[in-house]
């Protein structure tokens, strides 16, 4: 009898030793997840309103996954190097990976690939040019091409397809990464054989973009393949510094909104910014949780919004997420 009673004791003081062998593993993962899962977001003009759907897509899966998320105070305009240093700065200060709007530089690719060597990186909005043909980074970002390419479609629907012998402007952020090309090749390609003129092209990186689309010679439509574009355009157009150009454009700021609103512009295409900060988020937590997983390259949708269409209740929810 006694020799079972022990027995049993020894059974006992082993199952209370494996749980709490698990309670502490538990523990230690909950308080590590806590205080160590840092994710930081590196993207151009951080306080801009144009990025309000993405930080709330990227803040309501942080919630989700239970990470702690960052999103560094950038300047309107980085340097590869720039962007870089405020990237390792980021991991110097706890960040277990960081999702990256990459700036322009030609060693771009190359600077990312040393980074990622120390924490996962995923790249947000756009891709980076890659002459080898093999993806290097995951990236979640919005059909360019697609975008440029209804945009161009949408102004062909107003005027049932004939715009023969009319004239066309450009307006885009000369950044030199793929979004800006793809937009625009999809843009062009929509309007091949159509008999339109394109008459100059503009880049509103710089500060004047204002003054600038104003001094360009008169055109039937302006086309805006951005947001800071969009706006500028807009701008001109609301202040008849456009010479009555008709402006279609890309946009995904609660201002860009208000210029449709208003007729200073005739069509939007908005990108769902907030599927692209969720989607971020919730692949890098994945990586940052799992050794191995592999982080995907995801594409969100687009919408083409009207003014007479602006506040119906399918578009409530992206006008909500904008002005967050």
């Amino acid at each position: 009898m006694m020799k079972n009673s022990g027995k049993w004791f020894i059974t006992v003081e082993a199952v209370l030793a494996v749980m709490i062998i698990i309670l502490a593993v538990m523990m230690f993962r909950e308080k590590n997840g806590k205080d160590f899962c840092k994710v930081s977001v590196i993207v151009q003009n951080s306080d801009d309103n144009q990025w309000n759907a993405f930080k709330y897509g990227l803040k309501m899966a942080a919630e989700e996954q239970k990470m702690e998320l960052f999103i560094a105070s950038t300047a309107e305009t980085l340097t590869a190097e720039e962007e870089i240093s405020i990237i390792n700065q980021e991991i110097e200060n706890g960040a277990r990976a960081v999702i990256v709007q990459p700036a322009a530089g030609n060693d771009m690719q190359s600077m990312l690939k040393k980074v990622q060597k120390k924490v996962p990186v995923l790249l947000a909005g756009c891709d980076l040019p890659n002459e080898s043909g093999a993806a290097q980074f995951a990236t979640v970002e919005p059909d360019h091409y697609a975008m440029g390419r209804i945009l161009a479609e949408e102004l062909l629907k107003d005027y049932n397809g004939n715009i023969e012998g009319k004239t066309l402007g450009i307006a885009s952020d000369s950044t030199g990464l793929t979004d800006t090309d793809a937009r625009r090749k999809g843009f062009e390609d929509g309007l091949k054989d159509t008999g339109v003129k394109i008459c100059w092209s503009v880049y509103t990186s710089s500060s004047d973009a204002v003054l600038s689309l104003g001094k360009q010679p008169k055109t039937d439509f302006v086309a805006a393949l951005d947001d800071k574009s969009l706006n500028a355009a807009g701008e001109c157009a609301a202040a008849n510094n456009l010479h009555g150009a008709l402006v279609y454009g890309i946009g995904n700021s609660m201002e860009a909104v208000y210029y449709l609103d208003t007729g200073a512009a005739e069509c939007l295409i908005v990108p769902d910014d907030f599927s692209m900060g969720y989607q971020s988020m919730y692949e890098t937590a994945q990586k940052v949780r799992h050794r191995f997983y592999q982080m995907k390259d995801r594409n969100v949708s687009y919408t083409v919004l009207r003014a007479e269409e602006l506040f119906t209740e399918k578009n409530q929810e992206i006008l909500f997420t904008m002005s967050q």
